[in-house]
């Protein structure tokens, strides 16, 4: 095998809480990540010496600050990887929208060069390698549904979703994940979602359990910042989500849809909707 083609799958965040800021500057996190059916697709090819990244997406880097880059160098180093590779990503997942676009992609990176190189490495061990580069990569790997804790590399698999339909949506704006978690006040946090509810909802497979639990802390910060984020959420609610969030940082947004025919025209109703510049009709995805 010389060449491969491989998915990187994006996530919401179904909950999110922050339980305090730990010493060495990261936080700590309890979280329910769920993967959707949305994703980037990356082409792997061997080649003389090298990284090398294309893309079709403006205004992405192709250095080694992108995430594929970076998860393909260490993929390298730690196995000795004495060929180069060539690497082309097609980018369908919005950037900086609190999906983890980025992390996704370098996982699909660690898992194709597995994959591309034989190197025969089960996906807990791909788990460990890869939160060296970033904390949302081992479950961009891992997939699914699942528990989130520590700084979000500490994961427990969790069954998947009731058979429900997704609408994202997301505005025409960036959102920086540190300046989210630097103007964070996780010590002043009054109210926090309840985590082990919706874990217990999600094992017992209640949809309404899993959407009443629904809550990100992180909207504390990114909504006052930037409005249009409610806004957005309002005009899920009205279409006919049973409910809607923030996902991550933001500043996506998502609704979950109990009927197919209500997400249909929900999302052709959010197309028309000029907040929203980005939006996918999608499900969750489990491998």
């Amino acid at each position: 095998m010389e060449q491969l083609t491989t998915r990187a799958y994006a996530k919401i965040n179904l909950g999110l809480d922050v339980i305090q800021k730990l010493p060495n500057g990261y936080h700590q996190v309890k979280m329910v990540m769920q993967a959707i059916d949305l994703w980037d697709e990356l082409t792997l090819e061997k080649a003389e010496s090298g990284i090398v990244l294309t893309t079709d997406a403006e205004g992405l880097p192709t250095d080694g600050s992108n995430l594929i880059c970076r998860a393909a160098g260490l993929m390298r180093d730690a196995f000795s990887l004495k060929e180069g590779l060539k690497i082309h990503l097609r980018k369908r997942i919005p950037m900086a929208a609190g999906m983890a676009g980025g992390s996704a992609d370098g996982a699909a990176a660690i898992a194709g060069i597995n994959r591309l190189f034989r190197l025969g490495l089960p996906v807990s061990e791909l788990m460990r390698i890869s939160v060296a580069v970033g904390a949302d990569v081992p479950f961009c790997i891992l997939g699914g549904t699942a528990l989130a804790e520590g700084i979000g590399e500490e994961l427990t698999s969790l069954p998947p979703l009731p058979p429900c339909h997704i609408v994202v949506a997301k505005p025409d704006l960036e959102v920086s994940t540190k300046f989210v978690y630097e103007h964070l006040d996780a010590r002043g946090l009054t109210e926090h979602p309840d985590i082990d509810g919706m874990v217990t909802a999600v094992r017992e497979g209640s949809l309404p359990g899993i959407i009443h639990r629904m809550q990100n802390v992180l909207e504390s910060v990114t909504i006052p910042a930037y409005p249009v984020i409610a806004a957005i959420k309002d005009k899920m609610l009205s279409l006919g989500a049973a409910g809607s969030l923030m996902s991550g940082s933001g500043p996506a947004v998502f609704g979950i849809f109990t009927e197919e025919d209500t997400a249909k025209e929900a999302f052709r109703q959010l197309k028309a909707y000029s907040p929203a510049k980005q939006v996918f009709l999608t499900a969750p995805f489990h491998r």
